[in-house]
């Protein structure tokens, strides 16, 4: 494949994830997917300071601090002090975050099961692979690459 063929399925590929995911996240109706990325990360974190859930979003700390204001408000999630500081406080998802985080993968997980039904059957099991393979690879890039490099 050359490479602007390989550019072209790239870009194809994280235009439609990204609008799995907004669509996804319209019909939850309650969550933007700048809240929902939070949510997710605060999931995989577990329990968390709000520097660390600021350093898995990628953004400052002032702006998840008012992301997380409006977590807190919205029931997704709660602070709580911190067993290690009294001066820091805690993150965790509530139910009703892991519920909306559960309900967001499903809505993901349709589209994507009805695109995938869509690749010939003697092709399926080798584009499922190929997909786990670069998601694997993605997640292993260090946090430092940038839209440039």
């Amino acid at each position: 494949m050359d490479r602007r063929r390989e550019d072209a399925a790239l870009l194809a590929v994280a235009r439609a994830t990204v609008g799995i995911s907004t669509r996804a996240a319209d019909q939850l109706g309650q969550v933007s997917v700048v809240q929902l990325r939070a949510l997710t990360v605060l999931r995989e974190l577990g329990p968390a300071s709000l520097v660390q859930l600021a350093e898995g979003v990628g953004v400052t700390a002032s702006t998840t601090s008012r992301l997380v204001d409006r977590l807190v408000a919205g029931g997704f999630a709660e602070r709580r002090p911190s067993p290690e500081s009294r001066r820091q406080i805690e993150l965790r998802l509530t139910p009703e975050g892991e519920a909306t985080l559960d309900r967001y993968d499903e809505l993901r997980l349709g589209v994507l099961r009805a695109a995938l039904e869509r690749v010939p059957d003697d092709h399926r099991e080798a584009v499922a692979d190929a997909l786990a393979e670069f998601a694997e690879a993605a997640r292993a890039l260090p946090e430092t690459v940038s839209a440039g490099s």
